[in-house]
């Protein structure tokens, strides 16, 4: 296999030598607990590949027993400090993360580029929402401020939020530095302590931040980090001194991890898979509708939760067809730090395998391939796990349709009315999202309105809610599967998210704290001071 490209090998060489966490020139990811980067005692390590070449960048842990059970009791041994600090040095942590990050933005968004294949472009976006959710817990203060009211006659009752513990968080593969920020500053910042486990695939950026945190003054044991797969899933949702945990990524995954954590009396938040629809109205500025529609298909490759993967093309919109496929068709695919890519390669060589079979797919069931991503050559990357843009022309029934693909494929329905594409929506069983392209107030309110997910763009592709706001998927429903990753289930919900709290904003404040009431009594007829009778007049000096 070919080596990096230099303008790869030349930010992997830099990274490597600059930060403690990991490596990118092929030596090993460690884990970080109580506020040490250590080498793993493992036996078994997972291969980091550049996605682009195949090259081997790091190897990461299967993190053992004694190591995870070590960084539990480091975070549990912190919580009884850290919970006690004031939530003005909390803030100041929050405050001087924020600063960090941006000045490591491009260093964060390299490590995202190498490991994980987006366009350095694409990265810095990745980082950025991550910061602005840092960036919103800096208002800590006021976000956690309790209530108070005189109930009674010298009695108040007041509310206060405290934190929970020790919290797990389980990051995925698409987003490598956002997730992360999405749970590190929010756990912290409401006086809790944090486990995190990101995705194997791609841990640098986690790492890296980590290493931030540090400089931040962040006091050892309160954020640790582990690695691994199925172990060391089971080992979060079976240790009782974790109370909550917070996880992104796909359905089996996640409803095992509901079901387990909830089971051993944990809080459990779950974003996990998506469907999810554009509606273009025969109104809609066409060129604003088409350039979002691919930007948010193919950007990242189509490896966003929040990825429009259907166009319902209402009336005569669907005239709109050939310039959409003519767009497509000039997307260049290439590495994420070449100039003028418009997206990467997808992760792995087994999602490549997959993202085309789901576009074969298609081709037996009776769909129509517009446009063909499969078996694409990109110059001087004969080795990527590239798949170019692909428009699919199918009905609900086909395979394309009903499975989440994670690529950079758009499927196109049509419809006949505004009623007809909102109930092809609401049929779905996900609501992550839907978007709407119309010029139209009164149509927008009615498809607001009336469209079941959970967060709704109106000539915006991917809603997603800034952090000051929460993040709002929702529904499910459940299917057969064969689960081989995880062999104990059989039925797997078809689910945006499971759980009861949402994400960031208020919602996440609300998850990773626990509201402690009191009530008191201190009667006024009992203010007595030792010598004289209780005095109502104006103190002055005597």
């Amino acid at each position: 296999m070919p080596g990096l490209s230099s303008l790869s090998l030349e930010r992997a060489e830099q990274l490597s030598s600059q930060w403690k966490g990991t490596n990118f020139l092929g030596g090993t990811a460690k884990n970080f607990i109580d506020g040490e980067f250590r080498e793993s005692t493992t036996d078994k390590w997972i291969e980091v590949l550049d996605p682009s070449t195949q090259t081997l960048l790091s190897k990461v842990p299967e993190t053992t027993h004694e190591e995870f059970e070590s960084a539990v009791e480091a975070a549990s041994k912190a919580f009884q400090s850290w919970r006690k600090t004031s939530v003005l040095k909390r803030q100041r942590f929050a405050l001087e993360l924020q600063a960090l990050i941006r000045q490591n933005m491009d260093n964060l968004a390299n490590a995202i580029v190498l490991e994980q294949g987006k366009t350095f472009g694409d990265a810095q976006g990745d980082v950025l929402r991550g910061l602005q959710v840092v960036e919103t817990a800096c208002s800590i203060p006021t976000l956690l401020m309790g209530e108070k009211l005189e109930v009674s006659k010298d009695m108040d009752t007041e509310t206060r939020k405290v934190p929970l513990g020790v919290c797990a968080s389980i990051a995925p593969f698409n987003f490598p530095a956002m997730i992360p920020l999405w749970t590190i500053p929010m756990a912290i910042v409401t006086g809790n302590t944090l486990v995190l486990k990101p995705s194997e695939r791609d841990p640098g950026a986690a790492l890296l931040i980590a290493e931030l945190c540090q400089r931040a003054g962040l006091p050892k044991g309160v954020l640790n980090i582990v690695h691994g797969t199925v172990p060391t899933v089971n080992a979060i949702c079976n240790h009782s001194k974790i109370k909550a945990i917070s996880f992104v990524g796909g359905n089996r995954a996640g409803q095992h991890i509901y079901d387990l954590g909830t089971k051993n009396g944990k809080r459990v938040q779950a974003n996990m898979g998506a469907k999810n629809h554009a509606v273009i109205m025969p109104d809609a500025n066409k060129d604003q509708a088409l350039n979002a529609l691919l930007g948010a298909a193919c950007g990242a490759a189509g490896q966003r939760c929040m990825a429009i993967s259907v166009a319902i093309l209402v009336g005569t919109a669907q005239k709109f067809l050939p310039d959409l496929i003519e767009r497509a068709s000039k997307l260049k695919v290439s590495q994420g730090f070449e100039k003028s890519t418009d997206f990467g390669p997808v992760t792995t060589p087994a999602a490549k395998v997959r993202i085309e079979g789901l576009i074969a797919s298609a081709e037996k069931e009776g769909g129509k391939i517009l446009l063909d991503g499969r078996g694409i050559q990109v110059p001087d990357y004969p080795n990527g796990n590239f798949v170019g843009a692909t428009i699919i022309e199918a009905t609900t029934s086909m395979t394309c349709y009903k499975e989440e693909i994670f690529g950079p494929v758009l499927v196109v329905m049509k419809a006949s009315t505004l009623d007809e594409a909102i109930a092809l929506v609401n049929d779905n069983p996900y609501g992550n999202g839907s978007a709407i392209f119309t010029q139209s107030g009164p149509i927008a309110r009615k498809f607001e309105t009336e469209i079941e997910a959970g967060q709704i763009g109106i000539n915006v592709p991917i809603p997603v809610p800034l952090p000051f706001f929460s993040w709002t998927g929702n529904k499910a429903s459940t299917f057969y599967a064969d689960c081989t990753f995880f062999s104990s289930l059989t039925n797997v919900l078809q689910a945006s998210f499971l759980g009861d709290i949402n994400f960031y904003g208020k919602g996440g404040i609300n998850f990773y704290t626990q509201t402690k009431t009191t009530t008191s009594l201190w009667r006024s007829d009992d203010a007595i001071v030792a010598g004289e009778g209780a005095s109502l007049n104006m103190p002055t000096m005597k």
